[in-house]
């Protein structure tokens, strides 16, 4: 791993876990994964509990351990890209994923974010970079390398001119069905029930959701997202 890169956090810091985080590594290039296993190895707040060297064996893997995070290469032989991501979140709910790749155009970055991705790190990135990316994604935080940061930023708030069946460009899909149901009124406790979350990542993609949209409380995301047209009947994936 060389190259020294800094990030671009998002909501909550990962602060002390009990015991290693739980992840699979996949990548199409086996030396990559011996050199990256070897590297995390090393740290003791991370458990690689598997690998995987294509699409099809990474969504195998994850529904079959439900582990805390998967770290993913986004070009491997089968469905890659955004539509593994979406697939994984739909197959392994509480697996946060967080893209570890060499792509770093404006298209692939976006896409990978709003298929749900929690943080997008570029390959260079060091050990206690990858690490703490993951401490922080597995606490509902989001991390951007440094290579990227700045254009996500730029991304996240620029809105869609165009039809669309989000309201929220700046928000990833989670984040904006978290958005619709509290601005129907719904507590943590309910959102997380119908979404299949814990109330902690409620909590957290809450207070990415302030942050992103610059607003103060709960009470001015409900106002900002009725005003927007959502609540009413707002996503609910």
């Amino acid at each position: 791993m060389t190259g020294p890169e800094t990030s671009s956090v998002t909501g909550p810091v990962a602060g002390p876990l009990t015991g290693a985080v739980r992840v699979v590594l996949a990548d199409d290039h086996p030396m990559f994964r011996y050199g990256l296993t070897a590297a995390l190895g090393n740290a003791s707040e991370v458990e690689i509990v598997a690998e995987a060297g294509d699409a099809a064996e990474l969504l195998s893997i994850v529904e079959r351990l439900q582990p805390q995070v998967a770290l993913t290469d986004l070009t491997m032989p089968g469905p890659g890209g955004p539509a593994m991501i979406a697939e994984l979140r739909a197959r392994a709910p509480g697996t946060a994923v967080l893209v570890l790749t060499m792509h770093d155009d404006d298209e692939t970055v976006l896409a990978a974010l709003r298929a749900d991705a929690s943080g997008y790190l570029l390959k260079g990135a060091e050990r206690d970079e990858i690490v703490r990316a993951i401490l922080t994604v597995v606490e509902g935080g989001a991390v951007y390398g440094g290579g990227v940061a700045r254009r996500v930023s730029e991304l996240l708030t620029q809105r869609t001119s165009g039809p669309s069946d989000r309201i929220f460009a700046e928000l990833t899909p989670r984040e904006e069905s978290v958005l619709a149901l509290v601005a129907q009124g719904l507590g943590n406790h309910e959102i997380a029930r119908r979404l299949g979350l814990s109330e902690k990542t409620v909590r957290n993609n809450l207070a990415t959701v302030l942050a992103k949209l610059h607003l103060r409380d709960r009470a001015a995301a409900v106002a900002h997202a009725r005003d927007a047209g959502l609540g009413a009947t707002g996503p609910t994936r």
